[in-house]
This record gives C-alpha cells, structure tokens and sequence, in this order.
C-alpha cells in the first residue's frame, strides 16, 4: 500500500525532539508536512480513495467512510485547514497510510480552536506510528495553522486514544453527555484539550483573524 514520496529533498536536520526539518526543492506528488524517523505527515487527497478504503475494511471499529461515494463526501470537507484540515500519517520506508487525523471544526476570531478526529489503520495500530504522527500534527496545528487550541472527544472506554493524548499532554477537561452523534445516537464523551503554550509552540505572529484587543 502507497509510495514513499518523491521529490528532491536537501539534507534533513533532525531536532532534540526526533523531528526532521529539511526544504524541498522541487514540488513531490505529496507535500511533506514534517518528519520523524519512521513516519511522515501529509494531506489527504482523492487520489488516496482506494488504500484509504481498504485500510477502513482491514481495520474494526472504525467511524470512517467505507464507501467510494463516502470517501469523496469526507474528503471534500477538507480545505487545507481553513474550516478543516485532512492529514494522513505514512510511513516512510513505503509510503503505506497508517492512520489519519482530522483537525475538523476550526473556528478562528477569539477561539482559535479545532477538534481532532483520528484513527490508525490495521496492522499499524500499536506500533506508536500515531503516537508520532500527533506530534507532526500538533506542530502543523500550532506551527503553520496557528491554532492556540485542539480539542479531542472521546469515548470513556477508548482507554487507547485516553492515553495517546494524555502522553501529549492534553488535559482533562470534563465529561459531556450526549455530545456527539455516532451510529444513530447520541453519546457522552470525555473532553481532552490541548494549547499551544502548554505544548511550547507559542507562532511569532498569530493568526491574522486574532483581535487586537
């Protein structure tokens, strides 16, 4: 499943954090958001329709598009972080989706805030690749969005996404019955949140929909 990208790429420089910062020459099939060592951060484009699909099929539990008709409604939302941003995590020996996240809901003016969706696809769950891919995210997010918050919603008893987030250091915000809509019916969910500050992204400029005052 996928190719590893392409592209003439300059030499990379890994940071303190396991990061890779590096600059492109040439524009590659998909633009790379950033790097670690084994996986790297791109937006979802139609073309990803069938391993997207198949990686929905290979997987149980999913709240994903598992339809060609589907995946084009889900992709079409997505307008490169304006209202909300599509990210695939790679892996970069192959290129092969291991999950996606979903910066959805963003709202600008004084709020400044979106809210994450993901989910790691079969056989790459377990094997921390979304553990680093969220780190790519949350410095996209805070970095080129210049977001100054992210939510997440999720089930109590997904004890898997609780501690991928609390590893990030999102805090625990409180619980919201009949918060979200899933499968035909309403259902609580723990509110996880994170800012840029707390994360120590702090953007030289911010996002020029920010008041003044």
């Amino acid at each position: 499943m996928g190719k590893a990208p392409s592209g003439d790429i300059v030499p990379s420089v890994i940071d303190s954090n396991g990061f890779e910062e590096h600059r492109q020459t040439s524009n590659p099939p998909h633009v790379d958001l950033g790097h670690t060592l084994r996986v790297f951060l791109r937006r979802i484009t139609s073309h990803d329709q069938d391993e997207f699909l198949e990686g929905v099929r290979a997987s149980t539990g999913l709240n994903l598009p598992a339809t060609p008709e589907a995946f084009q409604r889900f992709f079409a939302r997505f307008d490169e972080g304006q209202s909300a941003d599509g990210l695939l995590i790679c892996l970069r020996d192959t290129g092969a989706i291991a999950g996606n996240v979903n910066i959805n809901s963003i709202i600008r003016g004084r709020f400044q805030n979106g809210s994450l969706g993901y989910a790691a696809f079969a056989p790459y769950g377990g094997r921390g690749y979304m553990s680093e891919g969220l780190g790519l995210v949350l410095r996209h997010a805070f970095n080129t969005l210049k977001l100054h918050r992210l939510e997440a919603q999720i089930s109590p008893d997904n004890q898997a996404s609780i501690k991928l987030v609390k590893r990030h250091g999102f805090r625990y915000e409180g619980y919201s019955p009949d918060l979200l809509f899933i499968n035909g019916a309403w259902h609580g969910h723990d509110r996880w949140a994170l800012t840029n500050d707390m994360h120590g992204i702090v953007p030289k400029t911010p996002h020029p929909t920010l008041p003044d005052h």
